[in-house]
This record gives C-alpha cells, structure tokens and sequence, in this order.
C-alpha cells in the first residue's frame, strides 16, 4: 500500500514522497504529485509503475517533517482556478439522522423531509451492479484549488459565518488526462468543513453553507479503498479533549459505491476538462454538530483514521470582516 505526499524544504525545494508501511523515501526527478500523475498517463503505466522507473533517493522520517510543517496538501495546480472542490452527501450509513434533525423543522408535515427521501434512495439504489447506473446523490460545489489548505493550516471561516464545522472523511483525487478521461491518483484524509447552522436554517442554504475552506490530509492512498475504515474525530478545546466520536466509511460503511459516486459527478462534460484536479469528498455520518457541539475560535479539529499514519490537525479561525462593493462599469 503505497501512499503519496508532497514534501517542501526549507529553502522552498519540493519534492514527492513515497511512504509504505516498511519506509518513506523521495522520488527522483518530480517536485509534485500532479506531475508524477501526468507522466504515468502520458506512458500508459499506473502509479506503481511509474514510481518504479522513477526510482528513490533518500530515506524521509514523516513524523519530523510534519512537525517541521514540511508537508503539504497531497495535490495542488499551478493555477488554482483549475482545481474543482465538489462532494456529496448522505452517502453513509446512518448519515440521514444528523441531516434529518437539522431539516425536519423545514419539512413540517411532511412523512419524509427531502433528506431521508434522498438517503432511502441511496439505500434502494447506490450499489448497482456492474455494468449499471445507480441512484445519484446530493451533490456540491465547495470552491476551487485556493479553498484546499493542508496538515496544521487554519480553517478560516468568513465573517459572516454562523457556524464553523467538521466533517471527517475522505476525499477521491483525480487528474482528468489529454482524452478527458478522469483518473483516480488516489484517496486521502479529509476535514470537510462547513457552515451547519446556516445549513439548518433552510436547506436550500445547502449551498451557501458549503463555500468554504477544506483540509486535506497529507497523504494520498494509491490503489484501491479498504471496504472498512476506522477512524475518530475530535475536538480540541484549550488542550482537552472537549469532543471525540469514532468514524466509519469505507464501502461497507456506506450506501453508495464509489464508483456510483464518481459516475455521477464525471458524467457532467464540464467535468472532465484536460489538465484539471478534481478533489471530491465523500461524506460522512459524523458530526459534533449533531451532538450540540458549537467550536469557537482556537478549537483545534483533529481526524486520524488507518491506513493513514498521520493525522491532521487544524485550528479553527474566524476572518476579519470586509467590505464588499460592485461598481458599475
């Protein structure tokens, strides 16, 4: 199981990590994992195989270079406009509940609020067989390639911001290649932060409450997904533990393949322009939000989960107010 990450030196030098469970050590020749993706595509190979001709320098102690903050956010684009943060929600299993509270006020007299409808489907239809098309999830749009921080980076919530959230769980990450072909460079850990009390005013602010900051793990998994992850999400408040509740995804721990989830963001041509990343997030069912949880400034969000072997950490922040004027031309 190998796993990705991209390291910057002191004097601003990059370079690609590869980590296995036996050592870490830098890949030769390539200063970001982008590149390393592009050339794999460009010769036909996979991952593996392109690591391999590459070839490997020196050894790399990864506890001392993230205490060092010499790892960055696992991908990244030289223009961040060609970076499309998206997700999608009420994907686990037992996601609904968290979503259903905050909604069922807006859906008063309903049998069913819109989310519950949403997750039964998934339930009914998010595995299809192969071959086959499956029920499409709630989908959203969160930002672009300047909205991804990494390990130890404030998430920063806007001024106006009613709530700052975490959301622990995976992202995919994709490079679309020459042909538009979407390919997968691999999955990675993932805080994906959001606005839950103005989400829970209206549904319909589903959309507002998801334009925000994301953190991103610093290591990006090659290969295929554990069917089981196993993780926890904590808080951080002052040194102490002020929340913690373990976390499940993993395809047994949800009502959507992940194939069925990428189809359905990749149909969309747009999507699948040559040269873009993609980082995608899958969901989750675990949210200290949920549990009355309200973070203020200083609180410190803290995901771990194997095969991951570090975990990442961000501080909350709140931005200073500005003035925003639109002039007439």
């Amino acid at each position: 199981m190998v796993r990705l990450l991209q390291h910057r030196a002191p004097d601003g030098a990059r370079r690609v990590i590869a980590a296995t469970d036996g050592a870490a050590r830098f890949v030769r020749g390539f200063s970001d994992v982008r590149s390393l993706a592009e050339a794999a595509i460009g010769r036909g190979i996979g991952l593996a195989a392109a690591l391999e001709e590459a070839g490997f320098d020196d050894a790399v102690d990864l506890d001392a270079a993230a205490t060092a903050g010499e790892l960055l956010a696992p991908i990244d684009h030289i223009d961040p406009a060609h970076v499309v943060v998206t997700g999608t929600g009420l994907t686990h299993l037992g996601s609904a509940e968290g979503r259903d509270k905050m909604h069922r006020a807006a859906a008063a007299g309903e049998k069913l609020t819109d989310s519950m409808r949403m997750f039964l489907e998934g339930l009914e239809g998010g595995k299809p067989a192969p071959g086959a098309v499956g029920q499409q999830p709630e989908w959203f749009y969160k930002g672009d390639g300047a909205h991804l921080v990494g390990i130890s980076a404030p998430l920063t919530m806007p001024a106006f911001a009613q709530d700052g959230g975490e959301e622990p769980e995976l992202a995919g990450i994709y490079l679309i290649g020459p042909d538009g072909t979407p390919h997968r460079i691999g999955f990675c850990l993932a805080n994906e932060f959001s606005d839950h009390v103005t989400e829970r005013h209206n549904y319909l602010w589903l959309a507002h409450s998801k334009l925000r900051p994301a953190a991103l793990g610093p290591e990006l998994l090659v290969g295929d997904l554990p069917q089981d992850v196993r993780g926890s999400s904590r808080i951080i408040r002052d040194g102490a533990v002020l929340w913690e509740k373990p976390f499940l995804t993993g395809e047994a721990n949800m009502s959507h393949s992940i194939a069925n989830l990428e189809h359905h963001h990749f149909k969309y041509a747009g999507f699948r322009r040559p040269g873009d990343v993609h980082v995608h997030f899958f969901g989750t069912a675990t949210l200290s939000f949920s549990d009355g949880i309200a973070t203020q400034p200083g609180d410190v969000f803290e995901i771990e989960a194997a095969p991951f072997t570090l975990p990442l950490r961000n501080p909350l922040a709140r931005a200073e107010p500005e003035a925003v004027t639109v002039r007439a031309l």
